[in-house]
């Protein structure tokens, strides 16, 4: 298995697994096109896939010509007429042979050339510059093969009819080459259209190489030269054939021009058709993986399957993507390490060392005996224990907005009202505490931790060097949290406040608080009156 059809089929299978995590069928397959299978699919039945497409359009595309060209020989030039004794025979014996054996010599020939020139996909290896030059050029090398064909038809039956009436040589020049042309044109855009998944491979081995009709300018160009040049340069010679023999009658002159501009208006409408699918498809799809992008799919990733200014735009969008994808986890690192809110007000102002005045509620969580619970477990059970400890706290203090602000060994500090401002910052850090205080019993019973409230002024900044700073809090309000959360240690609901965080308050939070005695905590010369949840929380 190479690594080209593997890194392939990796891709289908993150584009089905993206497909069925949204709930539902992509609206955009991966080339383009449904007729063109999925990237995961096989090599082998990728090529019976392709084959079976060409082998369709180019038959069907040279049965149309052949029906037109038959139609302008006998309908829009009906003298001489091809069915005169002379030249009956070659009617009816020459031109047949010559059709069905080059109709299926064509087919046959054409098809397995492109075949050929993309047999390294075929057997699964990585694409040279060689191939991928091979691969862009297939198209023009099945025209080519049809060019030839057309060509030597012109050239046989003119000659034949010629020698028998130089009269034939006009319209039998006319009616057999344009027709061929612009089969050769319309099957030279659908064979860029059946190789796009192998086009996609070759587009792994660099940008396409230079080639004629380059661009989407050049592919433009080429189909009006085609599809309306080649046409209305017929009609033209038609006036020109109908002006220096003077065989036809005004009525015939002019069942030859509307038939002639007929032949213009449907295959130039038919090569116009295939031109917009060929360019629009590539930009449905980017469109589509913009609409992914947009409902927050990073996952997202095309095919570029596309050898003009398109593959370069499904090329950009794979790197924008990319680029999306590597600043949100960088995002989301950064937010996992100073806290979402300090991450959002980094990204929307530049950070600056130092601080700011601002009133915040502070709760601070310790474990209780941490040093026996670390000497008596293993080193794993520890961090997976700690872990669910944690995850108890942040996710409280998430609901409550608040900010984690420091994962301290076994302690925890988490500020409520920075550098959000909150209109309640006492009613939410309070909550917390409660749900916090609630959640350890009943999911991590194995540690019992005190918890400390406390509300004021504090300095919230960005502290340290500008190569190396955090964002924190500092103020009265930490250390008295920290010094009620050591008192808790000793109460039975291990959770206290201080008497002002309760009574600053809403009612529908204070009347969860009783308030207790006056303490006068370590390290403070005022006596300070503290406050516990009531039995029933």
């Amino acid at each position: 298995m190479t690594a080209n059809r593997t890194a392939a089929q990796r891709l289908g299978r993150v584009l089905e697994r993206v497909t069925k995590q949204s709930g539902r069928v992509a609206v955009t397959p991966e080339f383009g096109s449904w007729i063109l299978g999925r990237v995961s699919e096989s090599q082998g039945r990728r090529r019976v896939r392709i084959q079976l497409i060409l082998t369709t359009f180019v038959v069907f595309a040279n049965l149309v010509g052949i029906g037109v060209a038959a139609l302008v020989v006998t309908v829009a030039f009906p003298t001489p007429s091809v069915f005169d004794r002379d030249v009956v025979w070659i009617t009816a014996i020459v031109v047949p042979i010559y059709l069905a054996t080059a109709l299926v010599v064509g087919v046959f020939w054409a098809t397995l050339r492109v075949i050929k020139n993309v047999r390294w996909a075929i057997e699964e290896r990585p694409p040279t510059r060689e191939d991928q030059r091979n691969t862009f050029l297939a198209p023009w090398r099945l025209t080519r093969v049809l060019l030839i064909l057309w060509g030597v038809g012109t050239i046989l039956l003119t000659t034949l009819y010629g020698l028998q009436d130089t009269a034939y040589i006009p319209k039998w020049l006319l009616g057999v080459s344009f027709p061929g042309i612009v089969v050769a044109a319309s099957c030279y855009l659908f064979t860029e259209f059946a190789l796009r998944p192998v086009a996609a491979q070759a587009l792994e081995a660099g940008k396409p190489p230079r080639r004629f009709a380059e661009g989407l300018m050049g592919r433009t160009m080429l189909v009006w030269a085609l599809g309306s040049g080649v046409p209305v340069l017929g009609i033209f010679l038609a006036a020109a054939i109908t002006l220096i023999q003077r065989n036809l009658t005004p009525t015939q002159f002019t069942v030859a021009v509307m038939i002639l501009a007929l032949f213009a208006l449907l295959f130039g409408a038919i090569l116009m058709w295939i031109l917009a699918w060929l360019t629009v498809t590539p930009v449905r799809v980017v469109r589509a993986a913009l609409n992914r992008v947009e409902r927050g799919d990073l996952d997202t990733n095309l095919v570029v399957f596309d050898g003009t200014e398109l593959g370069q735009l499904q090329r950009g969008f794979n790197s924008m993507v990319h680029g999306l994808r590597e600043r949100e986890r960088v995002r989301d690192l950064f937010g996992r390490h100073v806290g979402r809110e300090v991450a959002a007000l980094a990204e929307q102002e530049r950070p600056e060392l130092g601080g700011e005045e601002r009133y915040a509620a502070v709760v601070f969580v310790d474990i209780i005996g941490s040093t026996k619970l670390v000497t008596s477990l293993p080193a794993a059970e520890v961090v997976e224990l700690l872990n669910r400890f944690f995850a108890v706290i942040v996710e409280e203090v998430d609901r409550h907005h608040g900010l984690v602000n420091k994962f301290e060994g076994d302690a925890v500090l988490a500020v409520f009202g920075a550098p959000v401002s909150l209109q309640h910052p006492e009613d939410e850090s309070l909550a917390a505490a409660r749900a916090i205080s609630r959640r350890l019993c009943e999911e991590v019973p194995e540690c019992e931790a005190g918890i400390g409230v406390a509300a004021g002024h504090v300095v919230a900044g960005n502290v340290g060097a500008w190569e190396r700073f955090e964002y924190t809090v500092i103020g009265e309000p930490v250390n008295e949290a920290a010094r009620l959360c050591e008192l808790s240690k000793n109460e039975p609901s291990r959770l206290v406040a201080s008497g002002a965080v309760v009574r600053n308050a809403t009612e529908t939070e204070s009347a969860h608080w009783t308030l207790g005695e006056s303490v006068t905590l370590r390290g403070y010369d005022e006596p300070i009156r503290l406050a516990t949840p009531v039995s029933a929380d």
